[in-house]
């Protein structure tokens, strides 16, 4: 028999939780105390927005992602709910446009100004008024422009386009009435085409967003979920909550049959709710326990088994709710891949935690950082609205790099240089000629050039390239270890060539030697 190790190959085993210095840190942030089950974050790569503490209706802060340190306790807030604010969203096609959602029934989308807020902002763009009861949870589509999704304790989920003039919408393009209970998470496959709930019946259904139709549901008593979660494009489901031992768990699903969970994983017997977050570019599972300091990681596989625990990041620290930045707002240098903001409401602190795979090289690692999700739509509203579905526009995090997947560009037409004139059938025979000899036709003016044109321009060609690099595909050291990194390159490449020089002069010496043996043989005979 062969022996199989215990052990998974993975480039992510030793990946490690990395707090933030105290400078580095949110310090005097009135963190909210509402004991609803949400995040109470939201963080892009400009700001950071976290429900605060607010006498006279709810609030949130706006804090640039730079200001760091202790909080002025003066500092502005966003204020424009008569109720407690429940949720925030960025808009992942706007860094400056936020959405909120409050205990008194409406949602509202703000404008937030590049520079420092000087007062409060109480004034909105648009505002949504369509539930009856306080809206829980908002969510923006992930690839449609303008599209959000909004549910509420009337137990509806509601489509909004916000594609319109009007500053009060008064009734969504879609209401979506299927559920029986308390709509507890939401959540999005990759190209936005199916939506996934949790409700507080302790069923999981999958719905066509447009439609409002269930196409899958799931009754299974085991497990009561209360987060659910798309993994990517896996056609995988996770889903956190309670065994019916009360134990806390997590449930791995397929999309396409909910009746029996694929996995089933007891952590422990605390109370807090599990936050799950995943990583498609790196299969990578993060849940986040609220009420502790703990953030366990796991490796996703289409293999059994399909979730492969990793480690755990231990604090003292328990968080309150949590915050996520988008992978284009990571710092490639130091190989991060994933980055929480742990909302510490005891310390009235916002610590930020880097996930890190650890590597020698500060260079840019291709192999862990594939092309991810943008921040430009790859939908209209309408677009979408009318049954297009397509996936995220794609961008690679390498820095100075563009979209990998750019709107489609006129070509561009060649500039015209003059040409000598020459008679029909002079150029029928170059032609017939350049063919017979499998190369493209020259004109004469090229035939005649002189060798010194050619190796002109086969210098301009090479002076794209510096100390080996093409500037355009690898960018010029940025660090003082990069800079090294290619000093012992070139060291490398010089020693590499005296060899070479070496080694040709002692085959030049042989050669000599062989001739002169040679002429000395013919001398004789």
């Amino acid at each position: 028999m062969s022996w199989h190790p215990q052990y998974r190959s993975s480039k992510f085993r030793h990946v490690f939780g990395k707090p933030a210095s105290k400078e580095n840190c949110y310090d005097s942030v009135p963190i909210t105390r509402s004991v609803h089950d949400n995040h109470f974050c939201a963080v892009n790569p400009h700001f950071i927005a976290v429900v605060t503490e607010c006498a006279g209706g709810g609030a949130f802060l706006v804090i640039p992602l730079h200001q760091t340190g202790k909080l002025d306790p003066h500092y502005p807030k966003v204020c424009g709910h008569r109720g407690n604010v429940l949720d925030v969203k960025w808009n992942p096609f706007n860094d400056f446009e936020i959405a909120s959602c409050s205990e008194d029934a409406t949602i509202k989308i703000w404008d937030i100004p590049k520079q420092l807020l000087a007062k409060n902002l109480t004034a909105c763009k648009k505002e949504l008024v369509g539930h009856a009861r306080r809206v829980g949870l908002v969510e923006w589509h992930p690839t449609a422009a303008s599209i959000l999704f909004s549910s509420g304790y009337d137990y509806k989920v509601m489509v909004w386009n916000l594609d319109t003039k009007e500053a009060v919408i008064m009734s969504p393009v879609k209401t979506i009435n299927c559920h029986q209970d308390v709509i507890l998470s939401m959540s999005f496959n990759t190209n936005g085409s199916l939506l996934a709930t949790a409700c507080k019946d302790r069923k999981i259904r999958v719905l066509d967003p447009r439609a409002g139709a269930v196409l899958q549901e799931a009754s299974y008593k085991g497990h009561r979920a209360n987060k659910v979660l798309f993994l990517g494009n896996l056609k995988k489901l996770l889903s956190t909550g309670t065994s019916r031992w009360n134990n806390r768990q997590m449930a791995l699903w397929d999309q396409d049959d909910l009746s029996v969970p694929l996995a089933e994983e007891d952590l422990d017997g605390s109370s807090g709710v599990l936050f799950p977050f995943y990583d498609s570019d790196t299969n990578m599972l993060y849940v986040v326990g609220k009420g502790d300091g703990n953030i366990r990681y796991y490796e996703v596989s289409t293999d059994k088994p399909h979730l492969n625990y990793l480690t755990e990041y231990r604090s003292y620290n328990p968080q309150k709710g949590i915050g996520v930045m988008p992978k284009r707002g990571l710092d490639v240098s130091s190989c991060e891949i994933f980055r929480f903001y742990k909302l510490i409401t005891t310390k009235s602190l916002i610590e930020p935690i880097s996930m890190i795979v650890p590597r020698r090289s500060e260079s840019y690692q291709e192999d862990i950082y594939p092309p991810t999700a943008g921040a430009q739509p790859s939908l209209t509203a309408q677009e979408w609205l009318s049954g297009m579905n397509k996936g995220p526009v794609l961008m690679s995090l390498r820095p100075g790099s563009e979209l990998l997947s750019p709107q489609p560009l006129p070509p561009e037409r060649p500039l015209s240089k003059p040409r000598p004139h020459t008679s029909p059938r002079l150029f029928n025979q170059t032609e017939k000629l350049a063919a017979e000899d499998g190369r493209r036709p020259l004109s004469l003016l090229e035939e005649r050039a002189p060798r010194w044109v050619a190796e002109h321009r086969l210098e301009e060609k090479k002076t794209w390239f510096t100390n080996g690099f093409d500037i355009f595909e690898c960018p010029p050291p940025k660090t003082e270890n990069e800079l090294l990194q290619m000093f012992y390159r070139q060291q490398d490449e010089i020693r590499r060539l005296r060899e070479l020089v070496t080694q040709r002069e002692v085959q030049a010496k042989q050669l000599e030697l062989e001739i002169k043996n040679l002429r000395m043989g013919s001398e004789r005979l």
